[in-house]
């Protein structure tokens, strides 16, 4: 079987020709000659179309991608070795062009091309073969010195070779060679928590990262084993996401802070106050001299400082924010009383833009462990800002000089637009059991004591325009329930019915969650066990949700969620007896509207059903890197889903889906090894490098894959593109003008911008350098190894290793 793909770049064009019908986004009714850069583009695009196999066709004929996936699909006849054409094309084509140097015993680099078997799609010599494309189609081969070979006759060969390895590669996928099955990857597990339980939160940071394969992805059934030590840490993991959304006993009491500027900036003014009697006693008996310095502070205190700041707009004055952990000086107690309404005062918080204006609200050692925390802000853009402000909110503390964390909390930036005199309101709420790591000595150390137990709130305006943003006042609350039980709570719960006793609530409970976390295959000798379980262990549980969180921390810890199948015959299930049925029919479990209502079990009889089920679960993991939802999987079960309209419709509302990101996130990742920015520490030697900057690097091919993705444009666009995705920082950096904000946006380029494309994007380049220089090397084996799958051969064994330090 083929040991990888040899074209990674066709295998990207393969996976963006299956989440679109049409791969090609290019008018053919624009003219292709080429008179200008944008013309030549044009018409080069237009040449692939033509040229494609996944070409649109006349009506009535059936194109090489509908046969494929025809073919593809159950019960299809399987692609043969296209002989013939060998025989009477590329034979004489090899016999005259390669023979004279490759077809004896004493051929040039041990290869002969006339020992080769052509029958890529069952023959050993189908490895050879890639070679033979590789190098015909780069035109290494003929030399130009040893045989003339026409460029239809170049053609003739490419496009042999590239349908006979395209059709040996579907063909040795679906052998029994091929792993049938594989454990889900760390983010995929995460991600079907995150679905499963309905919350965004990160399940599997304690899990260990997959190793990456030789094609740099982390999905290779080869590296994805499971040991018996993995399966408790995964039930480990389970019954703490489950203790996480499972609630217990009376809703807690929330803590509220209510800070007006006014209160946040009582020390500052207290030490602007003890400048001025200090100086009224110091010169008590020298008038003058007083008078001149209470002028030199009024003088002092009417200018606003650089950084952050408060400002009485009744007096005039301003006091910089000089915000410290010691002595918890800061710190504001919660409110006694809820108070519903802010009080407004004459003071206002000030905030520049940058990393480095600190504009924190202190809250104690009184923030709780679990629930979401609510922030309310009241801002405005400052009356002399010419640009938005972009605010951001962080989480964090200091418990001494070595001990601090900062996490940022928002998920993305929230754009000021309210002017002074009608401020807007912001909110913020995060999950406090998702920041990590919380202050160690929060619960044991005493409040003004070193280490401080003490934790805050920050606000940042992350705005890359000079801007200034003012903050009238700030509330929090956690921690903070819509209801109670939660939504989280009442999603696991929702087909319990409290009329009935506690094993009738258990099976429905049961019942329900099996099904959506097994994608639908709950056979009865599953069912039951899991029924015994819970018997066994509610004596021993003070709840009955306790129980039940036990018994579904199973259900997570079992292969039949870890584990996906590749094939429909490994998941064949046995279905549930008609006695069993009618129990559960008769339990609520398989009536109308309950969580097996239609085919309890019983959607596991035949292989159709298997197949559609499987069809689902590779969607779901393909586009969302996760579980099916309830759709596809009712879809699946009614056998709708391999109906070609249903099919696109299903993909088409995946892709719009913002879990879509997850796809091209994780695949342009570790498709293009994006881990080599992530190592670089630009700001220790690049004058004017930011994290923002480094950020945007980061997102711009992300950003890049998914419009490509969403417009449905040309994949040879990766190559080259009159186009670029950019925020306002990475326009800075580019050069563009007229970005604003930190969103990424599609602007087009002119013909004088040196850009468009993958290699021509800042991290890409940037990640395979080293300070101050470029790395023509490093790039260079990115690029073959990440982009062309023909990776440079080990050096021999007489050459010395390089001296990266002199090179």
């Amino acid at each position: 079987m083929l040991a990888k793909p040899r074209h990674r770049l066709l295998w990207t064009l393969c996976i963006v020709a299956l989440a679109a019908a049409n791969i090609f986004a290019v008018d053919p009714s624009q003219p292709t000659t080429a008179s200008s850069g944008d013309a030549t583009l044009r018409s080069l695009k237009l040449s692939g179309l033509e040229r494609s196999r996944y070409r649109e066709t006349s009506p009535g004929e059936e194109s090489a991608a509908e046969r494929n996936a025809g073919d593809h699909k159950a019960g299809a006849a399987v692609p043969e070795a296209n002989l013939a054409e060998y025989r009477s094309v590329i034979q004489p084509l090899l016999e005259q062009h390669c023979m004279d140097c490759h077809g004896s015993d004493d051929a040039e680099g041990n290869f002969r091309v006339d020992t080769l078997e052509p029958d890529l799609l069952n023959g050993s010599d189908t490895e050879w073969w890639a070679e033979v494309f590789s190098v015909v189609t780069k035109g290494e081969m003929p030399p130009a010195d040893a045989s003339e070979l026409q460029d239809d006759e170049r053609q003739e060969i490419v496009d042999w070779l590239a349908t006979e390895l395209q059709h040996a590669s579907m063909v040795r996928r679906q052998s029994e060679e091929h792993s049938s099955f594989r454990r889900l990857t760390r983010y995929e597990i995460n991600y079907a928590l995150q679905d499963l339980l309905g919350v965004p939160w990160d399940f599997a940071k304690d899990l260990p990262p997959e190793a990456h394969s030789e094609d740099g992805f982390q999905n290779s059934a080869d590296h994805l084993h499971l040991s018996v030590s993995q399966f408790e840490t995964f039930h480990r993991i389970a019954r703490k996401a489950l203790d996480r959304v499972i609630v217990t006993g009376d809703q807690p009491e929330t803590r509220q802070w209510m800070i007006s500027m006014s209160a946040a900036s009582k020390v500052e003014w207290a030490n602007q106050k003890n400048e001025i009697q200090k100086a009224q006693k110091e010169l008590k008996d020298e008038p003058e001299k007083l008078e001149a310095k209470l002028a030199e502070f009024e003088k002092r205190f009417q200018k606003a400082p650089s950084g952050a700041h408060f400002h009485d707009r009744t007096s005039g004055r301003f006091v910089e924010a000089k915000w410290k952990y010691n002595r918890a000086r800061h710190a504001i107690a919660p409110d006694e009383e809820n108070i519903t309404s802010p009080t407004q005062d004459s003071h206002v918080a000030v905030l520049p833009h940058g990393q480095g204006p600190r504009l924190i609200f202190e809250l104690g050692n009184q923030v709780p462990d679990e629930g979401f925390m609510r922030v309310t802000v009241s801002a405005s853009q400052a009356a002399q800002s010419k640009n938005q402000p972009s605010l951001q909110l962080f989480f964090g503390w200091q418990a001494s000089n070595e001990g601090r964390a900062l996490i940022q909390v928002s998920q993305q930036d929230t754009i000021i637009t309210a002017k002074p005199e009608e401020p807007q309101t912001v909110q913020w709420l995060f999950p406090l059991g998702e920041i990590y790591p919380r202050n160690s000595v929060r619960t044991t150390g005493t409040m003004g004591e070193t280490p401080s137990p003490s934790e805050y709130i920050r606000l940042l305006n992350r705005s890359v325009s000079p801007s200034t943003a003012e903050v009238n006042w700030v509330r929090v609350e956690a921690p903070v329930y819509e209801q109670w039980p939660p939504q989280t709570h009442q999603n696991i719960f929702r087909f319990a019915n409290e009329n009935e006793d506690e094993a009738a609530r258990a099976r429905s409970v049961i019942a329900a969650f099996m099904k959506r976390a097994w994608r639908g295959a709950v056979v009865e000798s599953d069912f039951d066990r899991k029924l015994r379980l819970f018997q066994t262990i509610r004596p021993q549980c003070e709840s009955f949700e306790e129980a039940v969180a036990e018994v579904l921390a199973t259900v997570l810890a079992s292969p039949r969620f870890l584990y996906v199948a590749n094939d429909h015959r490994s998941n064949q299930q046995q279905s549930l007896d008609p006695t069993r049925n009618a129990k559960l029919q008769g339990d609520g479990v398989g009536g109308p509207g309950g969580p097996l209502a239609g085919k309890p079990g019983a959607s596991a009889t035949s292989a159709d059903d298997a197949s559609g089920r499987l069809l689902a679960n590779r969607l779901a993991l393909f586009l969302w890197c996760s579980i099916p939802d309830e759709k596809l999987l009712s879809l699946a079960d009614d056998g709708r889903l391999a109906d070609e309209d249903v099919l696109v419709a299903q993909v088409q509302r995946m892709l719009a889906d913002p879990r879509s990101h997850r796809f091209a996130k994780h695949f342009v990742d570790q498709w293009l090894d994006m881990q080599l920015l992530e190592f670089q520490d630009f700001k220790r030697h690049v004058r004017g490098f930011d994290p923002l900057l480094k950020e945007a690097m980061q997102e711009e091919p992300v950003a890049f894959f998914s419009e490509l993705l969403r417009e449905n444009a040309s994949v040879l666009d990766f190559i080259h593109c009159d186009y670029a995705m950019v925020n306002e920082r990475l326009a800075k950096h580019y050069g563009i003008k007229g970005v604003v904000g930190n969103q990424f946006r599609r602007v087009e380029l002119n013909l004088g911008f040196r850009r468009g494309g993958l290699l021509t994007q800042a991290g890409l380049l940037a990640m395979n350098s080293d300070y101050p220089d470029s790395h023509p090397l490093k790039r260079a084996i990115w690029l073959l190894e990440s982009v062309l799958a023909d990776p440079p051969p080990p050096p021999p064994p007489a050459v010395p290793q390089i001296d990266l330090a002199d090179p």
